[in-house]
C-alpha cells in the first residue's frame, strides 16, 4: 500500500512548513517502510512560497518531495494537476493552511484496515461535533449522498480516498470555484463506500469558523449558488428525486440567510 499527499499552495509562505512538519511528522511514515510521496502544487504564488518548499526538500534531503511551479489557476484545476502527476494507492488531501495531527494517517490507516470496503474515509477537524438528521456522529459512519446534502462533510484536509474510486468517477469539477469539494464528494459517495470517523485530527486555518472568514467559505454567495450547483447535478443524475431537490433547496436557501445573519452579528 502506498500514498500521496497532494498539497496546492498560494502566497502560502506563512503556513507551508507547518503542513509539511505535519505531514512529514506522522508516525505511520516516521522510520517506517510505508511508501509515500508529497506533491505540493505552487499555483503561482507571488510570495517565497517555492523558494520555501525548495529549502525545506533539500535541508531535510526529501527525495519524495515533489514541487511543481504553475500559473495561477484556481484550487480546483491545482489540485487536480497534483492528483494527475501522483503514484499513490490512496490520496490525501491537504491544503497549505492546514495542519495534521501526528496520527492522523495511523488512525486512519488502521480503520481501512480493519474495513476492507473503505473507499474514502474523512474525519472531523478543530474538535467539531458532527450531526445529522440531529443526532451525532460517535464511531465510524457510513454516509450517504442524502446525509452530504443536509450537511456537507469531511473537511477536504481530512480526506483520504483511493486512487480506483476517483478513477471512476474523474477529479474535481474545473468550472467550479465554490463548493468544489461538494461536488465531488457526491459523485464519490455514489459511487462508493464513504465512510467518516469522529476523530478530530485536523486543524485548519487555524482553527478559523468554517464560513465567512478567511479563504473561498468567506464568499457566503458564492458558496451558496456552488451547494445550488451540486443539488441540480444531483436531480440531473437521479441522485435525487424532485420532491427531496424542493425541499432541499428551500433548506439551502434558510441556511444561507442564517449564515448571513450569524457572520454579520459576529
Amino acid at each position: 500500500m502506498n500514498l500521496s499527499i497532494v498539497i496546492p499552495a498560494y502566497n502560502s509562505k506563512s503556513t507551508i512548513i507547518s503542513a509539511l512538519d505535519s505531514v512529514y511528522n506522522q508516525t505511520l511514515l516516521m522510520g517506517s517502510t510505508f511508501k509515500f510521496e508529497v506533491i505540493v502544487v505552487n499555483d503561482g504564488s507571488t510570495d517565497e512560497t517555492n523558494e520555501l518548499v525548495e529549502s525545506y526538500k533539500i535541508s531535510n534531503s526529501l527525495d519524495n518531495l515533489l514541487l511543481f511551479n504553475r500559473s495561477n489557476s484556481g484550487v480546483s484545476k491545482t489540485r487536480n494537476y497534483g492528483i494527475k502527476k501522483s503514484k499513490g494507492q490512496w490520496i490525501a488531501l491537504l491544503d497549505s493552511d492546514d495542519v495534521w495531527n501526528y496520527d492522523k494517517l495511523e488512525k486512519q490507516f488502521d480503520i481501512i484496515n480493519n474495513n476492507a470496503d473503505i473507499d474514502f474515509i474523512g474525519c472531523a477537524r478543530n474538535n467539531e461535533i458532527l450531526k445529522i438528521w440531529g443526532k451525532e456522529i460517535d464511531d465510524l459512519y457510513e454516509a450517504s449522498v442524502s446525509d452530504l446534502l443536509i450537511t456537507m462533510f469531511p473537511q477536504t484536509s481530512t480526506a483520504l480516498i483511493k486512487r480506483s474510486l476517483i478513477n471512476r468517477v474523474g477529479l474535481y469539477n474545473e468550472s467550479m470555484t465554490h463548493a468544489e469539494d461538494g461536488e465531488l464528494w457526491v459523485r464519490l459517495c455514489n459511487a462508493g463506500r464513504f465512510f467518516y470517523h469522529p476523530d478530530s485530527l485536523v486543524i485548519t486555518g487555524g482553527g478559523k469558523n468554517s464560513f465567512g472568514e478567511s479563504g473561498l467559505s468567506a464568499d457566503l454567495d458564492k458558496m451558496y449558488k456552488g451547494n445550488i450547483q451540486i443539488l441540480d447535478y444531483c436531480r440531473s443524475s437521479s441522485f435525487i428525486g424532485n420532491t427531496q431537490y424542493k425541499l432541499l433547496r428551500l433548506f439551502y436557501m434558510l441556511k444561507h440567510y442564517r449564515r448571513v445573519v450569524i457572520v454579520h452579528m459576529r
